[in-house]
């Protein structure tokens, strides 16, 4: 191995091992392992930031705003309820949310076509008498394999067609050249998960009223002067709250922490103790010892400090004005986030893969002086702590439960990133706006398929148009777009052309052929797919994509094989992340929801990967002989 060599090989294996260690975020990943490329020499000054020019990039981009656009129109509110059936049974029901699902996902934003779609999942699974986690699972692996479909369906898909176009003489993929194998994989998987894969979903409980089956909240009460849990030990509020399904896991005295292993300590007055329990035996909890949720005693205080200030500058002002012969006004309160209609409501949302909120407390986003928004309680997957809930920093996949006006949480949601949980209000589809919508799409998909303009060209146009069209707010243009995707990919590129450059990606291709394939193609085209599964499993699917795609064309040129074949085998592979809750963020989004553990993914998720395997092999070899 050269020098060059040596170099990128260990870049890529420690930005690979940060990858799967999911302390940093995938962005910031593969900026370090951008910078590391410079600084070593791999890629030069001028290539670093190539790829946030790169065609893949910009299209990733325009896609996500042009999904926004069909999402803000209701347009797809109204193309649910027409097909979603009010009343069937179980596989009818999830024939038609997953059969949506797919379609939906083969020309929008996967994840935004799984959030649209969760709350309709919720509601179905209330009617049916069925646990959450037995629809949301089938519907998030059916977004997953819609999007192998087309080329704008996954970030995958367009790594794959920028790489051909950059490493190979063949030009970019066309919108449809996914579709014959991907349409077969996708086919069979839904169709398996319709008939019997649902089935295969761990069952943790039975949801039997219109309640979400979650983890036990955290939730912080205060014993209050007169409470019947005043001058009692630690042990019998225990005992007290066995009896409604609820445990002690923290005590907090004057801002302190406590160890709550000390039982035969006596609870005092304005003591707070952090407590785990789920949804309804919470209330329970609160009743049975007279206890208080925290953060809305808290807020009422703040609330009744603020109206005391209010009064007295509201004063000081009258005494001004009559001194100064100055005509009164009506005195204005301050609460930036005063409910508009007076209406305080709770619910329920759920933190998106993508959100603002994750590694961000909510004392740092300042969630009740900036929104009026309090957070009552914390549902987490896989875990438990006894951190304040003012300073616990937020994990995608949380379920948290907030208390504040409708207004307030419509705004903290959209800014932030949340998904309701509770029954919405759909959107009243505007009919024209939606026409638009589905039209600009469709215009950009014909203008791809008839090779008059580049996807990204193409797209771009339709950016503008639903920019003008006021299809999509000017103001929230910007926040639509997934940054830390666009970066992931842009740092990336540039890091995948220093491992073809190098020969790195030859050197590791001969290695996976020599131990593996043997020389055989067929083997190896099999080898390629299924490490890429592998890796997109445990590691950002895109990033899966831009490391694989240069070692699948090393393997096909030594092989002398078809290089299409390769990369449409890196393609498949790499939107195929069923084993666990990591590996795409459709999956991290219903871990919550669903109530999963990090195992409980492969029952479901290791039949549909071999389905997969068994289904794009022979379609892969037919479609793309080698």
């Amino acid at each position: 191995m050269t020098t060059e060599q040596l170099l990128i090989v260990g870049i890529l294996l420690v930005t690979a091992a940060a990858f799967l260690w999911g302390r940093w975020r995938h962005d910031l990943v593969a900026v370090c392992a951008l910078l590391a490329c410079v600084m070593a020499g791999l890629v030069s000054h001028a290539d670093a930031f190539s790829g946030f020019s790169h065609p893949a990039v910009i299209t990733v981009a325009c896609i996500l705003i042009l999904s926004a656009g069909l999402q803000n129109s209701g347009a797809v509110d109204g193309l649910t309820r027409w097909i979603i059936p009010a009343e069937a049974g179980p596989v009818l029901s999830i024939a038609a949310l997953a059969g949506l699902a797919a379609i939906l996902s083969g020309f929008m934003n996967n994840v935004g076509a799984l959030a649209l779609l969760i709350p309709i999942a919720l509601q179905m699974a209330s009617r049916l008498k069925m646990p959450p986690g037995q629809i949301l699972m089938p519907l998030a692996f059916a977004s997953i394999l819609g999007g192998m479909t087309t080329l704008i369906g996954t970030p995958p898909n367009l790594i794959v067609s920028g790489m051909r176009a950059e490493m190979t003489e063949a030009g970019y993929f066309s919108m449809f050249d996914f579709t014959p194998v991907g349409l077969a994989v996708a086919a069979g998987g839904v169709l398996f998960i319709i008939l019997l894969g649902w089935r295969l979903v761990p069952v943790r409980s039975q949801s039997v009223s219109g309640s979400f089956d979650l983890n036990a909240y955290l939730t912080e009460v205060r014993i209050p002067a007169g409470s019947k849990a005043e001058g009692m030990r630690l042990h019998e509020v225990e005992t007290a709250l066995d009896a409604v399904d609820a445990q002690v896991v923290g005590l907090v005295r004057n801002d302190v922490h406590l160890a709550p292993a000390g039982m035969n300590r006596k609870i005092i007055s304005g003591d707070i103790l952090i407590i785990e329990a789920e949804a309804e035996p919470l209330a329970k909890a609160l009743s049975s010892l007279g206890l208080e949720l925290e953060e809305a005693k808290t807020a009422e205080s703040e609330a009744e400090e603020a109206d005391a200030g209010n009064e007295d500058s509201a004063a000081d002002q009258q005494l001004r004005k009559k001194e100064e012969r100055i005509p009164e006004e009506p005195v204005k309160g301050d609460h930036e986030h005063a409910p508009l209609s007076g209406e305080i409501i709770l619910a329920e949302y759920v933190v998106l893969p993508d959100s603002l909120l994750i590694n961000r407390s909510p004392k740092m986003i300042e969630l009740r002086t900036r929104y009026g928004i309090n957070l009552l309680a914390l549902s987490r997957a896989g875990g438990r702590t006894a951190t304040r809930l003012r300073t616990i920093r937020f994990k995608a996949g949380d379920v948290l439960m907030l208390q504040g006006p409708p207004e307030a949480m419509a705004e903290f949601a959209d800014n932030m990133g949340c998904v309701p949980l509770a029954e919405r209000t759909l959107r009243i589809p505007d009919k024209r706006k939606a026409l638009l919508a589905g039209s600009i799409m469709a215009l950009a998909v014909a203008v791809i398929v008839a090779g008059v303009m580049p996807p990204a060209i193409a797209f771009l146009c339709g950016v503008l148009a639903i920019t003008l069209l006021q299809i999509v707010p000017l103001r929230s243009l910007y926040q639509v777009i997934d940054w830390p995707v666009i970066v992931l990919l842009a740092a990336l590129i540039p890091v995948a052309g220093a491992m073809q450059s190098t020969g790195a990606a030859d050197l590791i291709a001969r290695v996976i052929l020599e131990n593996f394939a043997q020389g055989h193609a067929i083997i190896a085209l099999g080898a390629i797919l299924v490490v890429t599964m592998t890796l997109s499993d445990l590691m950002n699917n895109a990033a899966t994509a831009a490391v694989m795609c240069p070692i699948a064309l090393g393997a096909a040129h030594q092989l002398s094989a078809n290089p299409d074949a390769f990369l449409m085998a890196v393609a498949i592979g790499a939107s195929c992340a069923f084993l666990t809750p990591i590996g795409h963020q459709n999956n991290t989004l219903i871990l919550g929801p669903g109530g999963f553990r990090f195992g409980d993914y492969w029952r479901l998720g290791l039949p549909l990967e071999i389905l997969v395997v068994a289904i794009s092999m022979p379609m892969l070899l037919w479609i793309w002989p080698l």
